[in-house]
């Protein structure tokens, strides 16, 4: 570490707006965060749209979501840094305003290259806005209480955004066309840019270097391994580019580790990690993820393609899961002070892994109200408490310079988590699906006509109801690993996380003792 003097503790340096204006802040903070997430899903949608207007092939298709992911997962830790050296509010404008320039350029390009150009830019404005954005919480409001109930709103924003992003994706593309998925950034950008000054304060900087190789190295790192995890989704485990991607990875992030540890000012402190709680953290927001990021893709592929709804119905099927992780939210953030973040990390995760555990028992014959509202509702009221107390535990007894390392720190396992949690379910579900496939082949060409026959070996794909036993099948598969994924948090919980009378304190608004 540094040789300068000690930082002071989140507590004493909260910064306090002028004229209780700290819900305006938060409400500028929340609105970023929003944007960032809800990026993530709200591009799926117009996905088919997107195809046939720039003449994506299938395969590439998938590079418009995954330039996206990459450069937003591989650059976090840089862009938390960032904040912590330079200055959070002054990145964080920076971050949103990058956002919203890629936004205009995506929905302005006329071929493919130009749209994955732009979405690899938005990756690299939400890597900065994200983890800066998450650190202003700490950094605005007072410990305790109030910061409680901001950490709830942040939480319930980051986990529900998916779901509106899907509603909202639905609507543009059937009411207006898919560049507005992209357009739809830009006036919000900019209204965000201008209110940050007048309501955030900016934080103290901490002079300092960057840490070039650190940086270098874990950025290429998190970008090998996010990529091998991708390649792995499409092309299987035993790729070789896929095993070529995780080897590499595997060797620059030890060279990372390495670096940091020879640092007087490193990107990552690796102390971070010496903490019992806070390592915990990372492992459960790592399964969480995965079980977050399969519950929308498949959910969304079901509704769709066996339910036969709209992207607007569709979009429309998962607003009760952001209401429901609001609620759930709140509950956390209101009681945390009395009971400690453990019992809702515990029972959060019980939650989500019973309703993924439910939506296994999903056939072809399963109705939206009787076998998916129920299920989604369980699985959210968890995830609201999960985030929240998440939250709070990743960035309970940090230093205040080291705040932007945290944060950045845990959107990073939230990305990587999800990227390797989908790859992995995927290929259950490739399994199953095959499998499930060589049952319902026969069955088909039994009763096929030679027209159908012809046009099944021309494309390789079952007609329904045959296909949907097919998807169906591999989506049940998919959600029996979810649920174990959801289940290892639950479990990390009960033996790593442990919560000590100084940290309940913290929460009730006592001062406590400061960070190490």
């Amino acid at each position: 570490m540094s040789s300068s003097p000690q930082p002071t503790s989140a507590t004493q340096a909260t910064t306090r707006t002028p004229g209780g204006g700290n819900g305006m802040a938060l409400l500028v903070i929340a609105s970023c965060q929003l944007m960032v997430v809800l990026d993530i899903t709200i591009v799926n949608i117009a996905l088919p749209h997107i195809q046939s207007a720039l003449n994506f092939s299938t395969t590439n298709l998938s590079w418009v979501v995954n330039a996206y992911t990459l450069t937003f997962g591989g650059l976090l830790l840089l862009g938390g840094r960032t904040g912590d050296i330079l200055g959070r509010r002054r990145m964080f404008v920076a971050g949103v305003l990058l956002f919203a320039l890629a936004s205009l350029l995506g929905g302005l390009a006329h071929n493919s290259g130009e749209l994955l150009a732009a979405r690899a830019l938005q990756g690299v404005g939400g890597a900065v806005a994200s983890p800066t954005a998450l650190s202003l919480v700490s950094t605005t409001f007072r410990e305790g209480p109030e910061r409680n109930r901001a950490f709830g709103v942040f939480a319930a924003v980051s986990s529900g955004g998916g779901a509106i992003g899907l509603l909202a994706g639905g609507m543009i593309v059937e009411w207006l066309n898919w560049r507005w998925v992209l357009f739809v950034n830009v006036p919000i950008g900019i209204l965000i840019a201008l209110a940050a000054p007048r309501w955030i304060r900016e934080s103290e900087r901490h002079p300092g270097h960057f840490d070039i190789a650190g940086a270098l190295t874990s950025t290429l790192g998190m970008v090998l391994l996010v990529y091998g995890f991708i390649r792995a989704a499409q092309d299987g485990w035993r790729n070789p580019l896929t095993l070529a991607s995780f080897a590499a990875a595997v060797v620059v992030l030890a060279v990372f580790v390495l670096i940091e540890r020879g640092s007087v000012q490193p990107i990552t402190p690796l102390h971070m990690f010496a903490d019992r709680n806070r390592a915990g953290t990372y492992g459960m927001m790592l399964s969480l993820a995965a079980a977050i990021f399969g519950m929308f893709f498949f959910l969304t592929l079901f509704v769709q393609d066996v339910l036969r709804f709209s992207p607007l119905r569709a979009g429309l099927a998962f607003l009760p899961v952001s209401a429901v992780i609001a609620v759930g939210a709140g509950l956390a953030s209101r009681f945390l002070p009395r009971f400690g973040p453990k019992p809702f990390m515990v029972v959060g995760g019980v939650l989500a892994a019973g309703g993924l555990a439910w939506l296994t028992l999903t056939d072809v014959h399963s109705t939206y109200a009787g076998s998916i509202l129920g299920p989604i509702l369980v699985f959210g009221l968890g995830m609201g408490m999960e985030f929240v107390s998440l939250t709070l535990m990743a960035l309970s007894n940090v230093s205040v310079r080291e705040t932007g390392a945290a944060s950045g720190l845990l959107n990073a396992t939230q990305q990587v988590g999800g990227s390797l949690g989908l790859s992995i379910l995927v290929t259950v579900f490739g399994t199953a699906s095959t499998n499930e496939a060589r049952k319902q082949i026969p069955r088909f060409l039994a009763q096929a006509t030679p027209a159908e026959r012809l046009r099944f070996r021309q494309t390789g794909r079952l007609p329904s109801p045959f296909s949907d036993h097919v998807l169906t099948h591999g989506v049940s598969a998919a959600f029996v690993m979810a649920a174990v994924f959801a289940l290892v948090a639950a479990l990390i919980a009960v033996v790593a996380i442990q919560v000590r009378p100084s940290d309940l304190e913290r929460l009730q608004g006592g001062t406590g003792p400061g960070p190490a």
